[in-house]
């Protein structure tokens, strides 16, 4: 089986020991390659899997926007989300699907963050749609810089979700960071953290962001951006090969790498 994850840039990313991982354990011969391309090497791994030289892939960024309109079908979480990030070959038709879905219902579910009541999105971009989506039916607030893409992907997902201005007053309720904020160690806005009944932290690094710590000696439930990544990892590969694997066997090689980048990180600067 020879699976890929495009996007540009690629290398830093967890995917392929995660998946090797999941096709190792699967006793599944195949491979998973990180490649880097441009906008045309995007294209040519789409005709790829079309030909049947390649089984999957997942898209990230810049192209989870470009594949909307560069496939044959979507399948619903996709079309809600107006991105895709995972695509599969299914009969003749090349098929998007979003599992950054997958990975909030998991995320929530795996940290027993609360079943009811609000929940506070941050950010206007796709993992901001991927929480609305995921959260369908729970009170929603998406606080957001742009205002007017915040409101463009509630209509698109269909949520009955309430559009606020970064830095107005928000609810008491479960925040999903789906910002950048925390990856170089930045703290969310006392006035979002302070009323904050648990939070998904979407960014990953090496140690918790300060949201995470913050919460977790609130001793307040927490999911963090690997918890997002091991979530939407697992859905894919059921995809692909249509075997479950456990989550653990992701996030243990995951967890892994990370701690072997840390190590080289420390060798380097010493």
């Amino acid at each position: 089986m020879k699976l890929a994850l495009f996007g540009l840039p690629a290398k830093h990313s967890l995917s392929p020991v995660m998946h090797r991982a999941a096709l190792a354990t699967s006793g599944i011969d195949g491979e998973y390659t990180a490649r880097e391309v441009d906008l045309d090497g995007f294209f040519a791994g789409i005709d790829e899997l079309r030909s049947n030289r390649l089984d999957g892939a997942n898209i990230t960024m810049p192209y989870k926007r470009t594949a909307v309109e560069a496939i044959d079908e979507l399948d619903e979480s996709a079309q809600r989300v107006g991105a895709v990030n995972t695509i599969a070959l299914q009969g003749e038709s090349v098929v998007g699907h979003n599992t950054d879905v997958d990975g909030v219902v998991s995320s929530f579910a795996e940290a027993a963050l609360p079943e009811s009541g609000p929940v506070v999105v941050l950010g206007s971009g796709g993992a901001a749609a991927a929480a609305l989506a995921a959260l369908r039916g729970r009170r929603q607030y998406i606080v957001a810089r742009n205002q007017a893409r915040a409101q463009q992907i509630v209509t698109r997902v269909g949520a009955q979700s309430r559009v606020v201005a970064w830095g107005d007053p928000v609810p008491a309720g479960v925040i999903v960071n789906a910002t950048s904020l925390g990856m170089r160690g930045e703290s969310l806005p006392e006035e979002i953290i302070s009323v904050a009944t648990g939070l998904l932290d979407m960014p990953y690094r090496n140690v918790p962001t300060p949201a995470v710590e913050l919460l977790q000696r609130r001793g307040l439930p927490v999911a963090d951006g690997l918890d997002m990544l091991v979530g939407q990892a697992v859905a894919s590969f059921e995809i692909w090969t249509g075997r479950s694997v456990s989550a653990a066997v992701f996030r243990a090689a995951a967890e892994q790498e990370l701690l072997k980048r840390a190590r080289r990180a420390t060798r380097t600067r010493g």
